[in-house]
C-alpha cells in the first residue's frame, strides 16, 4: 500500500486558484481545510447546470428555485471554508473588521438566497432578483486592509 504525501498548503491553492483566491489564507492544508474546499468547488460545479436549466426553461418555477438553492450550497460550504481558514487564525493576522465583513457578508447573502428559492417557487421572477442583489453584495470590494493582509501572509 503506497502513502500518499502529506497536502501542502501549496497543494490546496494550486488546485483551487482557477476558481477562487480565498485558499491564500491558507497555512496549513488540514483534512478538515481539504474537505470544505472540495465541497465548495462541487457546489460552484453546479451553477452552470443551474443556469442552463434556468435559461431553457424560460425562468419557470423550479429552475428558479433550484438556482437560488444551489447558491445556498455554494454559500454554505463558503462560509465552512472562511470558518476553517479565517476565525482559525490569530487577531492580529486578520483583522476584526475583514472577519466581521466576510461572516455578514457570507450569512446575510445566505439567509436571502434560501429565501430566493422559496419565493422562487411562487414568483420565479422576484426570486431572480433577489439572487442577483446577493451576487451584487459580491462585488463590493473587500476593505483594504484584506488585501494588504493576504499578500504580506502569502
Amino acid at each position: 500500500m503506497a502513502v500518499l504525501p502529506r497536502a501542502t498548503p501549496e497543494r490546496l491553492s494550486a488546485f483551487s486558484d482557477g476558481v477562487f483566491a480565498v485558499l491564500s489564507y491558507a497555512t496549513e492544508a488540514t483534512p478538515r481545510l481539504l474537505w470544505f474546499n472540495f465541497a465548495h468547488l462541487f457546489s460552484m460545479s453546479l451553477l452552470p447546470l443551474s443556469t442552463a436549466w434556468m435559461a431553457v426553461s424560460e425562468l419557470s418555477p423550479q429552475p428558479v428555485a433550484f438556482y437560488a438553492a444551489v447558491f445556498f450550497l455554494v454559500n454554505a460550504t463558503y462560509i465552512c471554508l472562511i470558518r476553517e481558514l479565517i476565525d482559525r487564525r490569530p487577531i492580529d493576522q486578520i483583522s476584526p473588521n475583514v472577519r466581521r465583513i466576510m461572516r455578514v457578508r457570507s450569512i446575510t447573502t445566505l439567509c436571502l438566497f434560501g429565501f430566493a428559492a422559496a419565493v422562487a417557487l411562487e414568483y420565479p421572477r422576484a426570486g431572480l432578483g433577489i439572487c442577483i442583489l446577493c451576487l451584487i453584495v459580491y462585488l463590493k470590494p473587500d476593505p483594504p486592509e484584506a488585501g494588504a493582509r493576504r499578500r504580506r501572509h502569502v
